[in-house]
């Protein structure tokens, strides 16, 4: 089975225990996407939604930095997880179960959508856009990362991550959903959005536990981040 979702139910319980060594893999990868969406954005203040949470390892990170942060995610057990976990260190984050295709909140609500390690995963890539448009607030931003789609990044992700390394369990990815620069641009544009700069994601060393970090690069060929903005509206003359 591929893209199999059900692997963030099945850890739920151990979320946040460091003992599952492809969870503390995700949990690695926020500081090294952080690193480069701190230079785009001031959370200090603004409302977050951050897409496809999980067990809110991204949520909680964003909270630190001063956000308003509401977490979304299809896994049920992951939410719960999420949500004990921000109540034991007394963050203020609102969790809700739901699909990127079917964001159950206003228009214009979010100064910024973040969406990191999710849209190589959706069912329809151009509803999730359109969903993140509506949200967003004009001016709002939009951060995400997701895997490209080419012989190197399956050999990387799904031959090395999955098969040989055990980065990930085998059956996470489904390598015909990995998205192309060019793919992803034109979803973005097609939900009215404006690109903005883009740089790679990848390892840069490794810990006293022989984890992988990880931090921005500038291969784009693999792992990619970027941003898309939501025009502010004109002002009236």
């Amino acid at each position: 089975m591929r893209n199999d979702l059900t692997i963030y139910d099945k850890v739920a319980d151990s979320w946040w225990s460091d003992d599952i060594r492809w969870v503390r893999t995700l949990k690695n990868l926020v500081p090294g996407r952080l690193a480069w969406f701190d230079r785009q954005i001031d959370w200090q203040g603004i409302d977050v939604l951050d897409l496809g949470c999980a067990g809110g390892f991204m949520a909680e990170a964003l909270a630190d930095r001063g956000a308003r942060v509401t977490g979304i995610d299809p896994a049920e057990g992951a939410i719960h997880a999420a949500r004990a976990h921000a109540r034991a260190q007394g963050l203020r984050i609102g969790y809700d179960v739901g699909v990127g295709e079917a964001l159950p909140y206003d228009a214009a609500c979010f100064d910024a959508v973040v969406c990191v390690d999710v849209l190589e995963h959706v069912a329809d890539l151009h509803r999730v856009m359109s969903q993140v448009a509506r949200v967003l607030r004009p001016g709002g931003l939009f951060l995400f990362d997701t895997i490209n789609r080419n012989p190197l990044a399956r050999l990387a992700t799904i031959t090395v991550a999955e098969d040989l390394l055990r980065l990930l369990p085998r059956g996470t990815h489904d390598p015909g959903k990995f998205i192309k620069l060019a793919e992803l641009r034109a979803a973005v544009q097609g939900a009215g959005l404006v690109p903005g700069p883009i740089t790679g994601l990848g390892p840069r060393g490794i810990n006293r536990r022989l984890d992988l970090t990880f931090g921005p690069l500038p291969l784009t060929a693999i792992l990619y981040m970027g941003t898309a903005r939501k025009p502010a509206s004109k002002a009236r003359k």
